[in-house]
């Protein structure tokens, strides 16, 4: 597998949040974890993304293990992170924000250039001299997977993107997600709304108390009624 996380625990002081996390994916693949809230579903992409250490387990890019390093080391193997809490730099302009993520390639030129991004979101191109602090909560979350993409991922990890975003936004941040992948990258994505992640992901994995309790297809998921209601649907 292109993406290998096999047997990740992490511990927020004496709580066992991840215990025995275990995922694979290939490239250009959309994998959705799905769980209740408190599941470990964030904090999986947290310890992946190296924002928390793991106790114990593995994670590897390409061949290349990326436990126990520090964050900024991960984003140059190939792996980014798209917060939930989105961390936008309030005080600089849309294409400040841009510049902070543009990472060169060894000849100088990005895969991802700030032309690219724009072409992705015309609606940030027309905001390029506005500072993001007074960006709509959509728009503050395109900037933030903008941002990530300008490191050049191999894979995205998007936690949450369309949390309190309006309908006709949500929309097109699925189809940007789509554009992404089809433009190569893998992305595993955390998201509440389980129509949203059936429908855009080509696997999905079910978490609970830490570890993946199910795996299967959205047809899959969808189809077992016993899964949702166990571990998925509240009350």
């Amino acid at each position: 597998m292109f993406f290998d996380v096999s047997n990740l625990h992490a511990h927020y002081g004496k709580s066992h949040v991840l215990d025995g996390f275990s995922i694979s994916l290939e490239r250009a693949e959309i994998v959705a974890l799905l769980g209740r809230n408190g599941s470990g579903r964030s904090t999986a992409l947290k310890a992946m993304a190296g924002m928390i250490r793991p106790s114990a387990g593995s994670v590897k890019l390409d061949g290349v293990e990326l436990a126990g390093l520090r964050p900024y080391q991960i984003v140059r193997t190939g792996l980014a992170y798209v917060p939930e809490d989105r961390q936008v730099f309030e005080n600089l302009t849309v294409d400040e924000n841009l510049i902070v993520g543009l990472r060169a390639t060894s000849s100088g030129t990005a895969i991802w250039s700030i032309s690219d991004i724009y072409n992705l979101f015309p609606n940030l191109s027309e905001r390029r001299n506005t500072k993001a602090g007074y960006l709509s909560g959509g728009e503050q979350q395109m900037l933030t997977i903008s941002r990530s993409l300008l490191t050049r991922p191999d894979v995205l990890l998007v936690d949450e993107p369309t949390e309190g975003l309006a309908p006709l936004v949500v929309e097109s941040l699925i189809e940007v997600l789509q554009n992404v992948r089809r433009a190569g990258v893998a992305i595993i994505l955390v998201e509440q709304k389980l129509a949203i992640a059936l429908r855009i992901s080509s696997l999905c994995h079910v978490i609970g108390r830490g570890k993946v309790m199910f795996s299967g297809t959205p047809e899959e998921v969808a189809a077992n009624e016993a899964i949702r209601r166990q571990w998925l649907e509240m009350g």
